[in-house]
């Protein structure tokens, strides 16, 4: 027995589970510069490696005789595929079918594609655009009641984030949980102009007397400054090509260690310039990703988060070969100080490390913690301990390069103090409690303000005071381990990167991923 007549139904019901929102609706999504999500997924994947999960899950129209009229798929695709040859789970929303609201199963496809990624131990990339299974007030009229709200896919998110790399990628205009699942990721990136993300979207926000437009409201220029979304992209295409790149760093799960670049495991630039990457004027600027490309492997340097948390300067990287994480202080933003948008974001940088068994490359730079009033209002020093307790909590190997501050608490978070880490300093650094220029009038107050000339004394004890601040004098007091030539960075890199290597061990860590 062949079992043709079902086998064509099984046929007849593929054909229909690929056709989407149909012909008009899919002529729509394109003429708003957005792809189809079968085309979206064609583009990240391995080329012929997707193998859908749920194709035939939907909404069927059936006669009085039980014969299906027609079909609605769900608007929610998902299976495994293969990104540069490794396995991955893949889930996008078909906005062309009800915009991605939330039926024709699309919350229990979303969990079984959460479950898929963790107990398969593959990385999960989310293609989000729409609700990406939230409400639809259509729906409580199809249904006959309202619903009320259960997150039912959130505990297998946040257990992913502690166990497979996920990454989120905002295509559309995506609001509640669809906000939410892009934002729940190790990585998220959205697309210019083409992408928003809001809690609840204009129609809704009009009722409490905000007329405001999609970008205005929810734009990647808001998304990505504030820290709600690590990157923007051009187009979907180099959305697609980020998500890659940042799982070429990672291991596929937690179980696993990072692979080692094949090759490409030189530098770039002139190690010798790095003697004069530092100014001497201690307020003089520089840029600090020129140095970074020219200590890591010749065009390595990932950068996530660059236009938020702008104090550093931070992302994924290799050295000989090896994937590391990045952190650089960026001067030409409050001088290095770490402000709350900062603390949040190297937060996350080591918490990333952590979870994936990544040693750190710190150049440190850091006149402490911002200073004003502004910075009181934000609450800089709250963020800041939890950055600190991320730091005090990680296992990973550490290597810190101070090349210039080191100042305060901010500066003395360059590093774990209960374990060994490789550290070392240039020339150029200067480091203490605090900076000579803020301490000397509060030190010195009753001893300038009783001198016949105050300013005179000043500078005399600025420049007695200064004398001991040679970074050499703490080196003969083992303040500091090393201070090195600036050109000998790379080499003392590299070393750290083949030492670190072998001490990776993969598993699950002590503390979970902080979205």
């Amino acid at each position: 027995m062949s079992w043709q007549k079902e086998r064509d139904e099984l046929a007849r019901r593929t054909e229909l589970g690929q056709r989407m929102g149909g012909e008009e609706k899919l002529k729509r999504h394109r003429d708003n510069g957005k792809l189809p999500v079968r085309e979206r997924i064609a583009a990240l994947v391995d080329e012929g490696s997707f193998r859908e999960v749920g194709g035939l899950a939907g909404s069927g129209d059936y006669d009085e005789n039980g014969e299906l009229r027609d079909f609605t798929p769900s608007n929610l695709l998902m299976g495994r595929a293969r990104i540069d040859g490794r396995p991955a789970v893949v889930v996008g929303d078909d906005f062309t079918v009800r915009g991605g609201a939330n039926d024709g199963a699309v919350g229990d496809k979303m969990i079984v594609a959460e479950q898929m990624a963790h107990d398969l131990r593959v990385p999960l990339v989310r293609l989000v655009d729409g609700t990406g299974g939230g409400g639809s007030v259509k729906n409580i009229e199809i249904k006959g009641h309202t619903l009320l709200p259960k997150v039912k896919v959130w505990p297998y998110v946040a257990r992913n984030l502690a166990t497979v790399p996920v990454v989120g990628l905002g295509l559309g205009s995506v609001a509640g949980l669809g906000a939410a699942r892009v934002s729940g990721s190790h990585y998220s990136v959205m697309v210019r102009e083409t992408a928003q993300l809001f809690v609840a979207g204009p129609p809704v926000v009009a009722r409490t007397g905000q007329d405001i437009g999609k970008n205005e409201l929810g734009g990647s220029q808001i998304h990505t400054r504030n820290g709600v979304v690590d990157d923007e992209a051009a187009t979907e295409a180099e959305a697609f090509a980020r998500a890659r790149r940042f799982l070429s760093y990672l291991p596929t799960s937690v179980y696993e260690l990072a692979p080692r670049a094949e090759g490409g495991r030189e530098a770039a630039g002139d190690q010798q310039a790095l003697r004069k990457a530092i100014p001497e004027n201690p307020r003089t600027v520089y840029k600090i990703r020129n140095i970074v490309e020219t200590l890591v492997d010749s065009g390595s340097f990932m950068e996530i988060g660059r236009h938020w948390g702008k104090a550093i300067a931070a992302g994924l990287a290799r050295i000989d070969g090896w994937p590391v994480a990045l952190v650089a202080s960026d001067p030409y933003h409050y001088g290095g100080a770490w402000d709350r948008q900062t603390t949040e974001k190297f937060m996350r940088l080591v918490d990333l490390a952590e979870q994936f068994h990544l040693p750190v490359v710190n150049l440190v730079d850091v006149p402490g913690f911002r200073i004003g009033l502004d910075a009181e209002k934000e609450g800089v020093m709250r963020t800041g301990v939890r950055a600190l307790t991320a730091l005090a909590q990680t296992t990973v190997p550490w290597c810190t390069i101070i090349i210039r501050k080191a100042f305060g608490v901010a500066g003395g978070a360059h590093q774990s103090p209960d374990r060994f880490n490789f550290r070392y300093a240039w020339p150029s650094a200067q480091w203490g409690s605090l900076p000579i220029e803020g301490g000397l009038e509060v030190a010195y107050k009753a001893e300038i303000e009783a001198s016949d000339d105050p300013e005179a004394t000043r500078q005399h004890i600025e420049r007695r005071v200064r004398s001991l601040t040679s970074p050499y004098r703490s080196a003969e007091a083992f303040v500091i381990e090393d201070i090195i030539d600036p050109a000998e960075t790379r080499a003392t890199l590299v070393e750290f990167a083949n030492l670190a290597a072998p001490l990776r061990q993969p598993g699950p860590t002590r503390f979970g991923y902080r979205p």
